[in-house]
Order: structure tokens, then sequence, then C-alpha cells
């Protein structure tokens, strides 16, 4: 081990908000790319400790095995206090918590139906029906987050001064299906901030490695 966290991920996925979450935290980490859809030394290397193949997985320095996005950027907040979002006793905690865990309670779960949609259904017809009724299921689940909190323009989603890991999320995954413009429609105060997101000098790179085509404005 080279003394620092390593992260396994993808380009594109879900190991992206996590990266961001190393870099905002101040945390050094390696980088191995190990995308579950090319054969590659890492996704070797990363069967061998997560026969689920999931990305983010990240080994600690010690040989520990950490898994779910979620609890690998709230572990990088007991380590550094104050950043990717409202500490124990702040009043935004409980709020921040459940948005944290809502979004790859209630969303996430789609693609993992529309990616392997042969898995649940079969035939064009009945495929093609389940693929539109997972893209529905996500529009609302952004309309009932922003009917929720109200994102104020030009603000961050939960109010606090500076960027959280809730915001790195929205700005990742409203550059999944069914991307932003429709998302725009139901959420667009949750667009404009990641919009917002999009531009903080922190991450830049980092989405632009990660979504070359919606970010070559930047």
């Amino acid at each position: 081990m080279s003394g620092k966290p390593v992260l396994y991920g993808a380009t594109g996925c879900g190991s992206a908000v996590v990266e961001a979450g190393f870099i905002l935290a101040g945390e050094d980490y390696d980088y191995v790319e190990a995308s579950p859809w090319e054969p590659s030394d890492g996704l070797t290397a990363l069967k061998a400790i997560n026969p689920l193949v999931q990305v983010p997985t990240l080994v600690l320095p010690d040989g520990t095995v950490m898994t779910e996005s979620v609890a690998i950027l709230i572990w990088l907040m007991d380590r550094h206090p104050g950043r990717l979002g409202p500490g124990p006793g702040d009043p935004l905690r409980p709020s921040f918590l459940r948005w944290l865990v809502y979004l790859p309670a209630a969303i996430y779960p789609m693609y993992t139906v529309r990616d392997f949609v042969d898995q649940w259904v079969s035939g064009e017809k009945a495929t093609g029906e389940l693929k539109q009724s997972t893209v529905n299921r996500i529009l609302l689940c952004w309309k009932n987050m922003e009917a929720a909190l109200q994102p104020a323009a030009g603000g961050w989603l939960l109010g606090t001064p500076d960027l959280t890991a809730l915001d790195l999320y929205i700005c990742m995954m409203t550059r999944w299906t069914p991307r932003r413009d429709a998302i725009r429609a139901v959420a667009p105060g949750i667009v404009a901030v990641a919009e917002r997101v999009d531009h903080d000098p922190r991450v830049v790179a980092l989405w632009r490695r990660h979504f070359p085509d919606g970010y070559k404005d930047l």
C-alpha cells in the first residue's frame, strides 16, 4: 500500500463525487481506473477485493475496504470536520443527511434498472416502457427535492457558506439520464446550483475529465 487511500473508480460514474470529496477535503489519494465495462488490470484488481465490482470502492491504508459513496463521504467528513457539510449539532445536519442519502437511495436504483433492463423484463416493448418509467421516476424524485428545498438563487443547495457533498452529488447526477435540460423543467433551482458547482475552480478539472462533452466551455 502507498500509505494513501486507493480509490477504484470509472470515468463518468459515481466515483466522481468521491473524488470531488477528496479534493475539497484536502485528502490525498491514489486513483485506479476500473471501469466495469472494459477489461483492464484495474478491473481485475477491483474484482479481487470487491466481487460486486462496485465503483467507487475505497481501500484504506490498513487494508479496510469501503463501498457506498455516501459512506465514503461521511468518512471523509469525520476526518475533516467543517468540510463537505454541516457537522453534528449544526441545525442543517438533519436535512443534509436526509438528502445526501436520498440521492443514492431514491434515484440511483433507477440506473441499476435501466442499465441492466434485460435482467428485469424481456421484449422490445417491455424494455422500452420500463426505461421510460425509470426516467419518469427520476424526474419525480428531482421535483420532490426541489419542492422541499426551494434552492435560493445564487446559493448552495442548503444555503451553506460553501458547497457541500450534496452540491457535488447534484452536479454529477444531473449529468446523467435524462440530463439537465429535462431536469431543469421540473427542478430549475437544483440545476442552477449544479451549474454553479460546474465552475468551482477546485473541481473544474475533475468534472472535465469525467464529463468532457458537458464541460467543453469550462
